[in-house]
């Protein structure tokens, strides 16, 4: 049995699978059936269902048994089947599970009254759960999950059931209304409260209203328990269409709001009714790439470098010798760079012909982005060979987790390395759906974490496995970070995980808020690696907007957007004069405190990326005179 725990120890963000009901309805069977049942008359169904989750990304799946108790199954006259129908339930799902899936066992509401609501006792409440979980136990579930209840005392009840029985873990989501209390007045604060004292593992809301309640009611809930939360909605509140009821959420809408869940707090993420595969995987797709899995390449083995150095039996190279800017990193000297897009086709003239001024006016390094906003163009390992060999000025190869499996990075930076490209800088990556095939899959093997862990690795001469590979790679490991995180703890714990696994310096994203950093910059200091701040001078209002509203991770202030609101509305000319002006006093006002800075050439305009540096000294008389 694969145990649960393991990652509720963790920081990582897991995915619930979608409705059972809603597939089983969308394949043909209705609701005057039982759907606990067609675990015995049609597993194969069944099993097709959880198939489908698994494959969309769910982490978890929940055995087809939300209705699968006493009196619920006597209403279909299926009583003396319930052992059967459990314990075949939770064979089916594990069969349909893969390695990494764990399998829930799904226990719903008795649909009785108990004391004082009616005349069940508590015990006899409890009994009725137990054969419930002693079945489901039996046919192999790694945790349950106690879902859409309304009474608190009905939940108390299933949750003594299975502590009687286990120490696995249990999962236990309410119903809320609207209003965001549960049918019989509960509100967060006391459930949370409750729940968080009986014992559970994981508190969460599903079902009953949509995504936008949940969120409302998680926020609150995230300040009264240190337990972990999760969120499964319906897909949104359902419409009757000619008689049939239908869920408006699209998919698209929900992976949005498994984004607002995270920064919310949820480690654990789903849907109830009305989602089906479609909605589960673009949420698994948003989940990967702001939390993707943290395998044991970091967990396990981030602290053992020096034990892989001893194994490798070979010295690695000294920060100092890799490159001329692992140099001046190393030494604390300032370095600068630009960053510059890839070409869009074959032809990488243009961009190596703009990328040449960077080189005259004595630039340390250009910045090549690996598919940023997961566009299609040319391979950033492949640009930045073209510009180290034909131009001769280093290039720091950004290099992300989306598009590749494991094997295929280790591919790709041993080539690197035999290239002759030295400087990266790691990063998870742009979901696809941001981009124009949003259809294309999206890997997510490890993330920026694992892949620094596994890049340090190489420089140690070790591959993935821990086999030396010979001659050891150099390479200088720089990593992204986000001074304007909104949950900034979690940003700084990630920090913390990357500088552990091995990075050198840090790159921010782009900074328009100075106090924001520095904030952040001290809340680094006992891990403080060189930080080079991001800069990205704005051409216009929209172009400020634009980043504000949809560049994740980006906070544009205030003062800043009406200052380039009303440049804007005098001309072309005294937007970009504006964003200029804007990007020299935010390099001016941090300096100081950075050890380097990249500028970023909005729609490729090198030259005019250029003037940022003139309040630098080592620039102010070159670049004046080259741009």
């Amino acid at each position: 049995m694969k145990d649960f725990r393991e990652i509720l120890n963790n920081d990582s963000v897991y995915v619930f699978d979608g409705a059972i009901g809603t597939r089983f309805y969308d394949k043909g069977v209705y609701i005057n059936k039982s759907y606990d049942e067609l675990n015995l008359t049609v597993p194969e169904l069944v099993r097709e269902v959880h198939e489908e989750y698994v494959r969309a990304g769910a982490d978890v799946i929940e055995t087809n048994t939300f209705g699968a108790t006493r009196h619920k199954l006597k209403q279909h006259s299926l009583e003396g089947k319930l052992r059967e129908i459990n314990i075949t339930a939770a064979k089916i799902a594990q069969q349909a599970a893969s390695e990494n899936t764990f399998v829930a066992g799904a226990i719903g509401p008795l649909d009785l009254r108990i004391e004082p609501y009616g005349p069940t006792s508590f015990d006899e409440a409890k009994e009725m759960f137990a054969e419930q979980v002693s079945a489901l136990l039996e046919g192999g579930v790694d945790l349950f999950v106690l879902e859409t209840f309304s009474d608190l005392a009905e939940i108390q009840q299933a949750i003594r059931a299975i502590k009687n029985l286990t120490n696995i873990p249990i999962v236990a989501q309410i119903q809320i209304q609207t209003d965001g209390k549960t049918v019989f007045g509960a509100t967060p604060e006391v459930f949370t409260k409750r729940l968080d004292e009986w014992g559970v593992d994981v508190i969460g809301l599903n079902c009953g209203v949509g995504p936008t309640h949940i969120l409302n009611e998680l926020e609150n809930m995230r300040e009264l328990t240190d337990k972990k939360l999760s969120a499964q909605p319906n897909a949104g509140l359902p419409r009757d269409v000619q008689g049939r009821q239908f869920y408006m959420c699209s998919p698209e809408y929900m992976s949005k709001f498994a984004k607002r869940f995270i920064k919310a707090g949820a480690k654990f993420i789903g849907g109830c009714c009305g989602t089906t595969p479609k909605h589960i995987k673009l949420m698994a797709d948003s989940v990967r790439a702001i939390s993707p899995r943290k395998t044991q390449i970091v967990v396990k083995e981030t602290a053992k470098v020096s034990e892989n150095k001893k194994k490798a039996d070979v010295e690695p190279v000294s920060p100092l010798d890799r490159s001329k800017w692992s140099k001046k990193v190393a030494q604390g000297e300032f370095v600068t760079s630009v960053e510059v897009l890839p070409p869009k086709g074959v032809s990488a003239e243009r961009t190596l012909k703009s990328i040449g001024f960077l080189k005259e006016a004595g630039v340390d390094a250009v910045n090549i982005p690996d598919g940023p906003r997961a566009q299609t163009r040319m391979s950033a390992q492949a640009t930045a060979i073209l510009v180290e060999q034909q131009l001769g000025i280093e290039a720091v190869l950004h290099y992300c987790c989306r598009d590749r499996n494991l094997l295929g990075m280790m591919s790709d930076l041993l080539g690197a390395a035999a290239l002759g490209l030295h400087n990266l800088l790691i990063i998870t990556g742009d979901p696809p759906k941001m981009g124009p095939y949003p259809d294309a899959t999206a890997v997510f093997d490890i993330d920026s974490i694992g892949l620094t862990n596994m890049v340090n690795k190489l420089n140690h001469g070790l591959d993935l496995g821990n086999n030396p590979i010979g001659k050891p790679t150099a390479f200088s490991i720089g990593v992204g970070v986000n001074p304007g995180a909104i949950n900034l703890d979690e940003e700084i714990r990630r920090f913390e995980w990357k500088v552990e696994a091995g990075a050198e310096y840090a790159i921010t994203q782009p900074v328009y808020d100075t106090e924001q950093l520095q904030v952040f910059l001290d809340k680094i200091s006992h891990v403080r690696i060189p930080i080079v701040a991001g800069i990205f001078p704005l051409i216009s209002s929209r172009n400020a907007e634009f980043m504000h509203n949809e560049v994740p991770g980006v906070r544009v202030t205030q003062d800043i957007l009406d200052r380039m609101r009303i440049a804007s509305e005098k001309s072309k000319e005294h937007a970009r004069e504006e964003g200029l002006a804007i990007a020299r006093e935010s390099l001016e006002e941090i300096k100081d405190q950075i050890q380097g800075v990249q500028v970023s050439a909005p729609f490729g305009k090198v030259k005019y990326a250029l003037k940022v540096f003139d309040v630098l000294p080592q620039f102010s008389e070159i670049v004046t005179a080259k741009a």
